[in-house]
């Protein structure tokens, strides 16, 4: 038992180094999106092989596959490559391993450096935890106190005259009895909600959107390995916004004008009725190619953020997706006017080799 425990611990380490070599290019590209469970992601690895026993005789003379051998290539009658006709034997299996989300998200941490986030807001929830700290009169006999339930009992047998010293002898009754009770205390939980907010204007395309939903995937599983209680809002806005699921929010093709001020307006709507800042870490990313329908828009956009969104939210993130029909002036406008702000963060993605770079951005100041 030992011994396969050990060799399980072993396979893990050898599947960790292979997918902490690999991370970058998974960073970078959506085929863990549709792989990814509730808790857990399944990779594929090709270049790992498992060893396995075959039954059967070893041939008298000769010896054991030498290391990068693999069946078929030594011996009689041997098939496979050079061999000029077509061979019988199976080809090479893609091995599926199942990975943690959260051990994923470790991963990602020590890739990208990331720091830990430190919460600002705080909410109390009930625990169901807690200690047996407490009595009651009532509950199954493996709660029972004894001391408190013999107490009871010789305090009922003195105040009745019935105890006597010489023979000392306490009889307890069903209501003598007590329960150790298991009080649940209030238990601090950091509580966090993200705004994921996509522009699906005429201009966004397939591959604007698919860069998006890289980012996202990424970006809920680090702040999930940071927050017990993670809630996940998805807006959409072309001219005028609306919060759609999460299927609606990767599938969904618009056409039209862009008026970025509509998701922003959504979004702080949100936050007034749903998540107080006093109890939650508010996250808004907003991914658009920079189109925006007038200047006089991008002003009012810059007015909502400095005076009523940047102070309610732990940080507030805007990628700029580059496409063949996005002006890309929407960054250059925040930048020019916010770039003082620390807690506004701005990344160009040009294509999917920058998706790293921009997750880095995003998750690396550690708020």
């Amino acid at each position: 038992m030992f011994r396969i425990e050990a060799d399980r611990a072993r396979f893990r380490e050898i599947v960790r180094g292979r997918i902490r070599a690999d991370l970058r290019r998974y960073l970078s590209t959506g085929e863990l999106i549709g792989r990814a469970g509730e808790h857990a992601v399944s990779i594929p690895l090709p270049q790992i092989q498992l060893p396995r026993f075959v039954f059967g005789e070893n041939p008298r003379g000769k010896g054991g596959k030498a290391e990068g051998e693999g069946e078929g290539e030594s011996g009689e009658g041997a098939e496979g490559e050079g061999g000029g006709a077509a061979g019988s034997q199976a080809g090479a299996h893609i091995l599926e391993v199942e990975v943690e989300l959260d051990e994923l998200a470790e991963m990602l941490g020590e890739e990208l450096e990331l720091p830990n986030i430190q919460p600002r807001g705080v909410k109390e929830l009930a625990s169901e935890g807690g200690r047996y700290n407490g009595l009651r009169s009532t509950g199954p006999d493996s709660l029972r106190q004894f001391r408190r339930s013999f107490k009871n009992a010789l305090k009922r047998t003195i105040a009745a005259g019935a105890y006597d010293p010489a023979h000392p002898r306490v009889v307890p009754e069903r209501a003598d009895f007590r329960f150790r009770m298991r009080k649940a205390c209030p238990a601090p939980e950091s509580s966090a909600v993200v705004f994921h907010m996509m522009d699906v204007s005429g201009s966004m395309g397939r591959e604007q959107k698919e860069i998006v939903r890289i980012k996202a995937f990424w970006i809920d599983t680090w702040l999930r390995s940071q927050y017990k209680n993670l809630e996940v809002v998805y807006i959409v806005h072309d001219a005028v916004a609306r919060v759609v699921d999460q299927h609606t929010f990767f599938h969904l093709r618009e056409s039209g004008g862009t008026k970025i001020s509509s998701a922003y307006e959504l979004c702080l709507k949100q936050v007034a009725e749903r998540y107080r800042p006093e109890d939650w870490n508010i996250y808004p990313f907003h991914y658009s190619d920079g189109d925006n329908w007038s200047a006089r828009d991008t002003e009012l956009c810059i007015s909502m953020l400095r005076d009523e969104i940047l102070p309610r939210v732990n940080q507030f993130c805007y990628g700029q997706v580059k496409s063949a029909h996005g002006s890309g002036q929407f960054k250059k406008d925040l930048d020019g006017a916010l770039g003082d702000e620390e807690i506004l963060v701005t990344a160009s993605v040009n294509d999917r080799g920058d998706v790293p770079d921009a997750i880095k951005a995003f998750l690396g100041k550690g708020r």
